[in-house]
C-alpha cells in the first residue's frame, strides 16, 4: 500500500487536484481533510501497487487563474521486466523478410531480451528494445521474446507468423431483388491472411441456352453490389471470387434468380378484323417474350362507338370472335397486353367496316374512304365538343363524373372496370419477405394471422425496442377477441432486427400454461414504400397489467388498496410454477423481473416478456456473447462478473422478484447505482428484509441469492415452500426451524434437509444473519461462498480468481467466526491468497 499527501494554506475551500504524469487523477482513494480555515490536506491511496502505478505525481490548485503545483514525487516500482512492446502476429509472403518488435523495461535497468523462434532460441540476449529481422519463413510458426533484468525473467505472449495465402471462396450469398435492379450481398471467406481487394462477379442470362454477360470487377468492402438493366422476368445465374494480394479464391457455386414481372414494353401488332352480320373476328401478333416481360395474363381490347368508351374486352389468345357483328359497325378497336403488373401501351386504332363496303370501291376508293373517315373524325369532334360544354364531363382513373343540369351540384360516379397501368395492391405480406432463417419461418407459418384481421386500439405501454397496444382480432366464427399487440418500432430497417422480435414469439408458441402467457399468432404490418413489413405479436389482453404497476399502485396510486399477504404469496407462487414450466422447456428467461409478469383478470400471474431469453439445447448453461442492455439489479453475481446465464441464474432473479412483491412494487437495492451492485454484492451484501415480511418468507428470498448456483433452490424446491406457506398461513401456524449447514467443521455430517436428528442437533449460523443452505459442497465452492461473505472486502480480492484455499499458517487454528484472524485484520500484508 502507498499513500500520498498533499497540504495547501492560505486558501479558504480550494479545489485540490492530483495530477500523475501530466493528466488528471481521479478515484474513490483520495480525501480531503480541513486542518483549519485556510490549511486543508489531501491524500492519495493506492491499496495494491501494480507496475501501472509508477509515475510522476502532484497536486495542483487554480487560484484567480494561476495554477499552483506542489513538489513532485514518484512512485517507483521494481520487478520483473515489464513489456511496454509485446510481439503481435503477423502476416507475409512465403520467404519475404519481416521485422518483430520486443521491448521491456524495468525498475531495475538495463533490461534484455532474448528471442524464441519456433522454438528455437535465435543469438543471445540483447538490450531492450529490440527488432529481430527475420529473413524469411516459408511455414507458419509460434514465436515469442523473453526480457531479464536482477529481479529475473519475464515471457511475452506467443505470437504467430502467417503465411499469406489466396482466399476461400465466398459464403453468405444473399439476393435483394428490387424491379430491373438486383443486389448481390455475399460474406468472405477465409480472406488468407491478407485483405481482399476487389470480387469478380460472373453473370450469365438464361432464355433457352446460357448467355454469358461480362465480368463485373468490385472494390471491397462492403461485400456487395448493384447490377442495374436486367430484363423483367427473366433467369439469371451468377458467381462470386474475391482476390488478394496473393491471388484469387476459386468461384463460388452458381445462384440462381428471377427478375420480376413488369407492364409489356410493346403493343400488339397487326390488328386486322373479319366483319359479317353474325359476328367480329379480331386477331393481331402475339408479343415476343422479351417485349412481354412476364406471363401473358391476358389481351385487353379497348373499343369505342363515337365518344363512348365501351366496356374492355379480355381474352386469353391473340384472336377474338364476338357476336352480334352489326353492332359494332363504324367502332373504333385497340388492343394491349397485360400481365399481372399491368397492362402495356394500346395498339393503333382500327375503325371496323363491312367488307362488302370496302369491296365494292372502285380503284379510287380508297380516297372516298379517307374523306368518309374524315368526315367521321370531324363528327366525332364535334361531338365532343358538346358534350364538354353542355355536360361538362370530367373523366378520372375510377371511372367517369360529371355534373348534370340543374342548379344544385350533384356528382354522380360510374366505376370502370380496367386494369391499372401503374401495378396492382400490394399483396398480403408473408414470412417469406422478411429475410429471416427458414427454421423460424417454420416454427412462425401456422400462427401468421393477416393484418386485415387486427385492429390497433390505444398505446399500453412503451419500451426501447417498441410498444404494447390494445387490439381487437376478428376470429373465424365472425367473433371479435380482445388482445394485446406487441409491435415493433417503426424505424427498423434490417431482417436482423425482426428476427430477434420474432424469435420471442417462436419461444411462446409451444408454451401451453396457465402461468406463461401464450401466443395467440403473428401478424406483419406492410408499410408503404418499405420492402419489410413490422412484425407485430399478438398476446392475450391483461385487464390488470404487470405486476409492478400494480404492486405500486396499490402503495401510491390515487386510491390505495391493501393486498392480503395470501395475495401476495400466491403472487410468488404463480411465478414460481411458471419459471419451473420454463426450465422443464430449457428456457432460461434472463429478464424475470415484476415488471415482466402480468396478471390477468383472475388476479393469475403469468410469466412474460422473452426477448432475451435463451433454449439451450447442449449443457445448462448460456454465455451471453456481446454487450447487451441488461437489469443489473435482477442479474445473479456470476452472470455480472463472467456473462454466463442457467436456471441458476434466474433463481437469483425469482428472489430479487419476491423481494419487489414483498416491498409493493419498490425498486431494489435503494441508494445502490446500478454501477456499485457488484461491489456491493461481492462484499456478501444482499437486499434487506421489507418492512412486514415475514422471516420464512424472507428466508426463502435470501436463499435464492447463494453466491454458489448449486447452493440455490431449484423452481421446484420453490414451489413446494411456497405451497407450503400457502397452506400454512394462519395465526396459529408455526415457523419451522431452518437448518444450516457447518461450513467450517470438515468433521460433521452435512445436513439432509430432512430435519435434526440426534447426530446433528446443533446447527451453525455464517456472519451475513440469514444463511444460505447448501449440500454436498466441494471445497474450493467452501471457500468461494466464505470469501463472498465478508472476507473478500478486508483482503480486497474478487471471488472470481479465488481457485483454492487460502495458504496454510498457523493462524487458521485461532480464526474468529466471521473468517478473519484478529493479525489479519491489522496487517493485510499478510494474508497469502493461491491465485
Amino acid at each position: 500500500m502507498a499513500r500520498l499527501v498533499c497540504a495547501v494554506e492560505g486558501l479558504i475551500e480550494p479545489e485540490i487536484v492530483w495530477m500523475k504524469n501530466g493528466e488528471k487523477l481521479y478515484g474513490m482513494d483520495q480525501m480531503y481533510i480541513t486542518i483549519d480555515t485556510h490549511h486543508w490536506e489531501t491524500y492519495h491511496s493506492v491499496k495494491s501497487v501494480q507496475q501501472q502505478d509508477a509515475g510522476k505525481y502532484w497536486c495542483e490548485v487554480e487560484h484567480h487563474g494561476t495554477v499552483i503545483s506542489s513538489e513532485p514525487a514518484w512512485i517507483t516500482v521494481e520487478g520483473v521486466p515489464h513489456f511496454t512492446v509485446e510481439p503481435q502476429d503477423i502476416a507475409t509472403l512465403q520467404g519475404a523478410p519481416f521485422n518483430l518488435t520486443c521491448e521491456a523495461v524495468g525498475p531495475p535497468e538495463p533490461v534484455q531480451v532474448l528471442w524464441w523462434l519456433a522454438g528455437v532460441q535465435v543469438g543471445d540476449f540483447r538490450p531492450s528494445p529490440s527488432v529481430l529481422l527475420v529473413e524469411g519463413v516459408n511455414d507458419s510458426m509460434k514465436f515469442y521474446c523473453e526480457a531479464k533484468n536482477d529481479r529475473g525473467i519475464s515471457v511475452s505472449r506467443t505470437g504467430t507468423v502467417y503465411i499469406k495465402v489466396p482466399p476461400d471462396s465466398p459464403t453468405d450469398i444473399q439476393i435483394d431483388q428490387m424491379s430491373d435492379n438486383v443486389t448481390l450481398m455475399w460474406s468472405p471467406g477465409f480472406t488468407g491472411y491478407s485483405d481482399l481487394s476487389t470480387c469478380t462477379i460472373q453473370m450469365s442470362k438464361s432464355s433457352g441456352k446460357k448467355v454469358k454477360l461480362p465480368e463485373l470487377q468490385v472494390t471491397v468492402p462492403p461485400f456487395q453490389h448493384t447490377v442495374g438493366g436486367l430484363r423483367s422476368h427473366s433467369n439469371y445465374s451468377f458467381r462470386i471470387c474475391c482476390s488478394n494480394e496473393v491471388g484469387s479464391s476459386p468461384f463460388s457455386t452458381w445462384m440462381d434468380f428471377q427478375t420480376p414481372e413488369a407492364v409489356p414494353s410493346a403493343a400488339p401488332k397487326n390488328l386486322t378484323f373479319h366483319l359479317t352480320e353474325q359476328q367480329l373476328s379480331l386477331s393481331w401478333a402475339a408479343l415476343k417474350e422479351e417485349e412481354l416481360n412476364g406471363r401473358l395474363l391476358a389481351y385487353k381490347v379497348q373499343w369505342n362507338v363515337g365518344v363512348e368508351s365501351q366496356e374492355p374486352l379480355l381474352f386469353k389468345e391473340n384472336f377474338a370472335h364476338v357476336s352480334g357483328g352489326a353492332r359494332f359497325f363504324n367502332a373504333t378497336f385497340q388492343v394491349s397486353a397485360c400481365t399481372v403488373v399491368g397492362c402495356g401501351p394500346l395498339s393503333k386504332p382500327v375503325l371496323i367496316m363491312p367488307a362488302s363496303a370496302v369491296q365494292a370501291q372502285p380503284a379510287r376508293g380508297h380516297m372516298w374512304v379517307g374523306l368518309l373517315f374524315g368526315l367521321l373524325v370531324a363528327t366525332i369532334l364535334g361531338l365532343l365538343l358538346v358534350v364538354l360544354v353542355h355536360r361538362r364531363s370530367k373523366e378520372s382513373q375510377f371511372g367517369s363524373a360529371f355534373k348534370s343540369s340543374g342548379m344544385d351540384s350533384v356528382v354522380s360516379f360510374t366505376a370502370a372496370r380496367s386494369f391499372n397501368r401503374q401495378g396492382l395492391e400490394l399483396p398480403e405480406h408473408t414470412l417469406d419477405s422478411l429475410g429471416i432463417n427458414d427454421d423460424l419461418k417454420m416454427k412462425l407459418q401456422d400462427v401468421l394471422i393477416p393484418e386485415r384481421f387486427l385492429t390497433l386500439g390505444h398505446m399500453l405501454g412503451k419500451g426501447e425496442f417498441g410498444s404494447v397496444r390494445e387490439a381487437f382480432l376478428k376470429m373465424e366464427d365472425n367473433s371479435v377477441q380482445k388482445v394485446a399487440v406487441k409491435v415493433l418500432k417503426t424505424d427498423i430497417t434490417s431482417s436482423s432486427d425482426i428476427e430477434q422480435c420474432l424469435k420471442e414469439a417462436a419461444y411462446m408458441k409451444d408454451f401451453q400454461h396457465p402461468n406463461v402467457i401464450q401466443l395467440i399468432g403473428v401478424s406483419l404490418h406492410g408499410r408503404p414504400h418499405q420492402r419489410l413489413p413490422i412484425p407485430m405479436v399478438i398476446l392475450p389482453f391483461m385487464k390488470h397489467g404487470d405486476l409492478h404497476t400494480f404492486l405500486l399502485m396499490s402503495r401510491l396510486g390515487d386510491e390505495p388498496f391493501t393486498i392480503s399477504l395470501q395475495t401476495l404469496i400466491q403472487f410468488m407462487l404463480d411465478v414460481a410454477r411458471g419459471m419451473e414450466y420454463l426450465g422443464s422447456k430449457n428456457i432460461i428467461h434472463r429478464d424475470l423481473a415484476a415488471r415482466n409478469c402480468m396478471l390477468n383478470e383472475n388476479m393469475t400471474v403469468c410469466v412474460a416478456d422473452f426477448g432475451l431469453s435463451k433454449k439451450i439445447y447442449t449443457g445448462d448453461y448460456y454465455r451471453q456473447g456481446s454487450v447487451s442492455k441488461l437489469p443489473v439489479k435482477w442479474i445473479a453475481l456470476e452472470s455480472l462478473a463472467d456473462n454466463v446465464y442457467t436456471t441458476q441464474s434466474d433463481v437469483w432473479a425469482f428472489g430479487v422478484t419476491m423481494w419487489e412483491i414483498m416491498a409493493r412494487g419498490q425498486t431494489p437495492y435503494p441508494g445502490v447505482e446500478n454501477s456499485e451492485v457488484y461491489e456491493y454484492l461481492i462484499k456478501g451484501e444482499r437486499l434487506k428484509q421489507p418492512p412486514d415480511c415475514p422471516d420464512d418468507i424472507y428466508e426463502i428470498m435470501h436463499s435464492c441469492w447463494s453466491p454458489v448456483p448449486k447452493c440455490r433452490p431449484s423452481f421446484q424446491q420453490l414451489v413446494v415452500q411456497l405451497e407450503g406457506l400457502c397452506t400454512k398461513l394462519s395465526p396459529s401456524a408455526t415457523k419451522e426451524q431452518l437448518l444450516y449447514v457447518n461450513l467450517e467443521d470438515d468433521d460433521r455430517e452435512p445436513d439432509t434437509g430432512l430435519g435434526a436428528t440426534a447426530d446433528t442437533p446443533g446447527t451453525y449460523e455464517l456472519q451475513w444473519g440469514v444463511p444460505w443452505q447448501c449440500r454436498d459442497l466441494e471445497e474450493k465452492e467452501k471457500d468461494w461462498l466464505m470469501m463472498s461473505s465478508g472476507a473478500t472486502l478486508a483482503i480486497g480480492g474478487d471471488y472470481r480468481y479465488i481457485v483454492g484455499p487460502c495458504g496454510s499458517t498457523d493462524r487458521e487454528s485461532r480464526q474468529p467466526e466471521d473468517g478473519l484472524s484478529e493479525d489479519m485484520k491489522d496487517d493485510e500484508e499478510d494474508i497469502i491468497i493461491n491465485v
